[in-house]
């Protein structure tokens, strides 16, 4: 029989579908990795983006990609992102009291995917040495192409530029299938969709860099795979953290009864005529027999 969580003890994922998910990504890491790796698909759909004639990526000031994607989609999904972070912190100082324990699981662990996801993006991209397609000289740039696991050459400077950044904006947003949990099956397709939406538009979002020449595939792939990831791992610390306080709560909440018990005033003083009275015979009954010497 499946057990149904109750709100004192929120749970969003369960141990089976936490283990089906790790193993699916897993799997997922590796089918990018061999795609950067040992395939040329992201040259493949970088030359197909780029006009040889001009020397230049059609798409790279296109208002679309520039301006409305570039700047504003970016500028609506940091707001909304600081609006749950800012929600969180305000719940963290003020609880309120109408907010029972799912609905605060929840909360935390968008704020926490917003700020996250992108914070690991960004120092992810300090470390790699991948170039930007627009760097290339292969497209009118200096740098060499290099794949997911090539060393950097001698003289050559890091490129910065792997995994996306701008994608990652707004794939924190895959963390608000968590409102579509727990469910039973049925219900359960509800955050998928909305998963599966929230990485259709970082993935979209992507996609018009890479018209750009500002990422290649595999860039925007390994973002969406890590904003997965992060909120995946989320979802279960926060959960086991939540689940520990209340168990911690239930442990000293007799303890502390009892202690407030024995410190009222009056209580000793009770607990001796209490005492007292449970010894003292009733009204109508003997007491004990005096033994004759």
């Amino acid at each position: 029989m499946r057990e149904v969580d109750h709100p004192a003890r929120p749970r969003l994922l369960d141990g089976r579908s936490g283990a089906f998910l790790a193993t699916l990504l897993a799997l997922t890491a590796a089918a990018i990795a061999w795609i950067g790796q040992y395939s040329d698909i992201d040259l493949r759909l970088a030359d197909w983006l780029y006009d040889a004639g001009a020397r230049t990526f059609p798409w790279r000031d296109a208002p679309l990609a520039a301006t409305f994607n570039h700047v504003v989609l970016k500028a609506l999904a940091t707001l909304a992102a600081l609006a749950f972070i800012g929600a969180a912190v305000l719940d963290l100082a003020r609880p309120r009291a109408r907010r029972d324990a799912l609905a605060r699981l929840r909360l935390r662990v968008v704020a926490t995917c917003a700020l996250l996801v992108p914070l690991t993006v960004s120092l992810l991209k300090r470390a790699s040495v991948s170039h930007c397609p627009w760097d290339l000289a292969r497209y009118g740039g200096k740098e060499p192409y290099l794949r997911l696991f090539d060393a950097l050459p001698a003289g050559i400077e890091a490129g910065h530029c792997l995994p996306a950044g701008h994608a990652s904006a707004s794939l924190w947003l895959v963390a608000l299938a968590v409102y579509w949990l727990p469910a039973r099956p049925p219900r359960r397709r509800g955050a998928l969709l909305v998963a599966l939406t929230a990485l259709a538009f970082g993935g979209a979002s992507g996609w018009l860099q890479q018209m750009r020449g500002a990422h290649f595939l595999t860039h925007t792939l390994w973002s969406m795979w890590i904003a997965c990831t992060i909120v995946l791992g989320v979802i279960f610390v926060l959960q086991w953290q939540a689940a520990r306080r209340r168990s911690d709560a239930g442990c000293l909440a007799p303890a502390a009864w009892h202690v407030t018990l024995l410190m009222a005033p009056g209580s000793a003083a009770r607990g001796t005529a209490a005492t007292a009275a449970s010894h003292a015979p009733s009204p109508g009954r003997p007491g004990p027999a005096r033994r004759e010497r």
